[in-house]
């Protein structure tokens, strides 16, 4: 396929769900000025709205712009951190307080999606987290063990069950979540911000805020020329973050996540490939994501960025990928091809952070926005509604910064481009020349 004729975001072109947001263009008073049209600043806006609080959320571009509309749409439970590493960095007590928050995370998405009617092509078939190798078998069996240990249902599956489960015979074993599912993200997106506005949120795109303070009595906002004031600010850009003059400084590295779109499949092969649709990643240290949409088309995932100077080097490693993976799709076309960022905190932990009176600067899902977004919007403005800084299910901070973040950024990406720089997998020669 021409280059010319491929296409961005797949999730632009294929949602069901579509909000309108013009820009602001009148002063406007809130009880909660919401910044960021994502999972988080959607969520808490739903959940501001619905309790009789006066909302403002603004957007800098399209509601579902940034990383919500470029997700690979895996609905996981807990964060990318096993449960031990989480108690051991946040104390028993915090530690198990925020695995439970977030193991229910998946219920919540999918209820609301109920409950609203947003159509977000939402799969409830669990996802499967796969070894690539014999190191990472023994990695996710002892996941499987500290899943258990704090009452996940994690079950493991061996090589054989894999296979037939994935339709590849390229991974070790797995590790089967039932909690978890996909999900349309955009659509999703777009579903909780007309559930938003329809509790009487004001939703505002092409509206980048320029200036945030403090007055002594309240926040104002400059943007578009007009000016905000709120009793209450939600800070919810996370990688997509650009400079406020007076505003929070989120700190962390940006790590460049492409995926890359075929069209449908045939009958024939969604038989054998992901026939029960979970969504899939596997354990290596520039990982793969792999799943299907409604429509049959297998999207594969990876770190590095497509649109970058290591583009070219990022799509050959898709096409070999593609046919390691499923050497009957070798040589299928991509259709979209596009690339989203993340907020990697050095820990690998969310950030809260109280930035000043009655405001709160929420980012760094490392990966995982989709359930602890939707968590972490709802806990902000239940927060901000009266409950405080009890309504989070970790510390809220003063104060966050990391050092180095761009050199780790640069880093991320360099070893992404590395990695798919190498040359391509022999069995699939062999493969295509049984074919010929």
């Amino acid at each position: 396929m021409d280059q010319s004729e491929i296409k961005p975001r797949l999730w632009a072109f294929s949602s069901r769900e579509h909000v309108s947001s013009e820009p602001v263009a009148d002063d406007l008073e809130c009880d909660v000025l919401i910044i960021g049209g994502g999972f988080t600043g959607c969520a808490a806006a739903y959940e501001a709205a619905s309790a009789g609080a006066r909302v403002v959320l603004l957007e800098a571009e399209e509601i579902g712009f940034g990383g919500s509309g470029r997700n690979v749409g895996l609905v996981n439970a807990g964060l990318w951190l096993p449960p031990d590493d989480i108690i051991h960095r946040l104390g028993h007590t915090m530690g198990h307080r925020l695995i439970d928050a977030l193991g229910v995370g998946p219920d919540l998405v999918f209820e609301l999606i109920a409950e609203e009617g947003i159509q977000c092509d939402a799969v409830r078939q669990g996802t499967l987290h796969v070894a690539h190798s014999e190191d990472g078998l023994e990695n996710l069996q002892s996941r499987f063990r500290q899943g258990n240990a704090v009452g996940a249902p994690l079950q493991m599956l061996n090589a054989e069950d894999t296979e037939r489960r994935l339709g590849t015979g390229d991974f070790h074993g797995a590790l089967f979540d039932p909690r978890a599912g996909t999900i349309q993200p955009l659509a999703y997106c777009r579903g909780l911000a007309r559930a938003a506005e329809r509790a009487g949120a004001m939703l505002f795109g092409q509206s980048r805020v320029r200036d945030l303070r403090h007055t002594g009595q309240g926040w104002m906002a400059k943007v578009n020329g007009q000016t905000i004031t709120a009793q209450s600010v939600i800070h919810a850009t996370n990688a997509y973050h650009d400079t406020i003059k007076g505003g929070p400084k989120p700190s962390f590295a940006t790590v460049h996540y492409s995926q890359f779109a075929t069209a449908p499949l045939t009958p024939a092969q969604r038989e054998v490939i992901l026939p029960d649709g979970e969504g899939c990643w596997d354990t290596a240290l520039v990982m793969t994501s792999f799943r299907l949409d409604a429509e049959g088309r297998l999207i594969l995932g990876t770190m590095g960025n497509a649109e970058g100077f290591g583009g070219t080097v990022h799509r050959n490693w898709a096409e070999r990928k593609l046919a390691e993976l499923y050497p009957q799709l070798a040589g299928t076309a991509f259709t979209h091809i596009w690339q989203g960022r993340i907020a990697m905190t050095a820990d690998h932990l969310p950030k809260v952070v109280a930035f000043g009176p009655d405001a709160y600067a929420i980012y760094g899902y490392s990966g995982r926005g989709i359930a602890p977004g939707t968590v972490f919007g709802i806990c902000a403005a239940r927060a901000l509604l009266g409950d405080g800084e009890t309504a989070f299910p970790l510390p809220v901070l003063p104060a966050y910064s990391e050092h180095l973040t761009r050199s780790k950024t640069l880093f991320y990406e360099a070893g992404a481009t590395l990695t798919h720089a190498l040359p391509q997998i022999p069995k699939v020669s062999k493969f295509l020349g049984e074919k010929r």
